[in-house]
């Protein structure tokens, strides 16, 4: 049984958007592209991120911060002062485009638009994500740290990480919607099984970047040592929980393809092919997983891993978007939703 929740009365009888500004408002195509640059370049700061830590750069710049080494531009850098100030000068670089996104998202809009919303949300989530950053930095939790603390900050900066992610998304596909992008000219359907899929996909990448530092800190020789760390009660407990990670990522598949057959989603002409890239991408997830482990984790494979992950989450999330916030009114379990990108 599907779930709607409605922001204003829905017509008796066929499709209608009773709010009249609820039709494509001519969103220029830079913006809409412009949007996607962004999240674009995000996800490279979030792989950059990743060498940082898989390199064991994170101490590159000291505990200074913003400043590296006291520095604004480090003058006689170490390798790993590179790799780290080039992660800072990416993330300085996400900054100013967020920014410069919510006030053209203002400009090109009008009130009650959900990109206004979801850019809001990306500023204030750009910001803890700055927090959270320089915590890690000026508390020490970087390279080999193994204190109680690097383990609670790190799975918080990683879950917001994923949530400014959605957000810029979430603000890309709204401005280019043909119809339901106004507050009060939609309603909320498949809300639950949703908001449980999209919780469960996030616990996943939190586990999956604990695991990613076990796999860092207490690096196995081979495949038989790993699996003996995960078993022996002796092991730091990083370890002994990495089978978390794959467990959380079945579950969270059970409610994605919950979330696909209970919306219709792949019966529908302008969600199929969207549903088809997310189940795709999630079973290439699945391998690289596989993989990961029978290779023992090697830098290269945690940064493709982690790519596809945020493709898959991009993706997701977007479809998400598409089946649960649908125009007032619309019939059935399915609305032909058109979108321009």
């Amino acid at each position: 049984m599907q779930t709607v929740i409605t922001s204003q009365t829905a017509p008796q009888s066929g499709f209608a958007e009773p709010i009249a500004a609820t039709s494509f408002t001519g969103i220029g195509a830079g913006l809409r592209r412009y949007t996607w640059f962004v999240v674009g370049w995000n996800i490279a700061v979030i792989l950059w991120g990743a060498v940082v830590r898989a390199t064991g750069s994170g101490a590159g710049c000291g505990n200074h911060w913003p400043l590296c080494n006291g520095e604004i531009i480090p003058t006689s850098p170490r390798i790993a002062t590179l790799i780290e100030f080039t992660h800072r000068a990416m993330t300085g670089g996400a900054t100013l485009t967020i920014f410069a996104l919510l006030l053209w998202t203002f400009r090109a809009t009008r009130g009650r638009h959900l990109a206004r919303f979801t850019a809001v949300a990306s500023t204030l989530l750009l910001l803890n994500e700055a927090f959270l950053g320089a915590l890690l930095v000026k508390l020490g939790y970087v390279v080999h740290d193994q204190s109680p603390g690097r383990f609670i900050v790190l799975p918080i900066h990683l879950a917001n990480t994923l949530l400014l992610l959605a957000a810029l998304a979430l603000t890309a596909h709204f401005l280019a919607r043909e119809s339901g992008f106004m507050d009060g000219s939609v309603e909320y359907r498949y809300l639950g099984i949703s908001l449980i899929g999209l919780g469960t996909t996030i616990a996943v990448g939190v586990t999956g970047s604990l695991a990613a530092l076990g796999d860092t800190l207490f690096p196995a020789a081979n495949f038989a040592q790993a699996v003996a760390q995960d078993l022996s009660l002796s092991s730091p407990w990083i370890l002994r929980l990495r089978w978390v990670h794959p467990a959380a990522s079945v579950l969270a598949g059970v409610f994605i393809l919950g979330i696909i057959w209970v919306s219709g989603a792949r019966q529908e002409n302008g969600n199929r092919k969207l549903a088809n890239w997310v189940l795709g991408l999630m079973l290439f997830q699945f391998g690289l997983g596989v993989l990961d482990v029978l290779l023992r984790a090697p830098n290269w494979m945690q940064i493709a891993h982690l790519l596809g992950a945020d493709l898959f989450w991009v993706a997701l999330v977007v479809l998400v978007a598409r089946v649960v916030v649908v125009p007032l009114g619309c019939p059935g379990n399915v609305c032909s939703l058109r979108s321009r990108f």
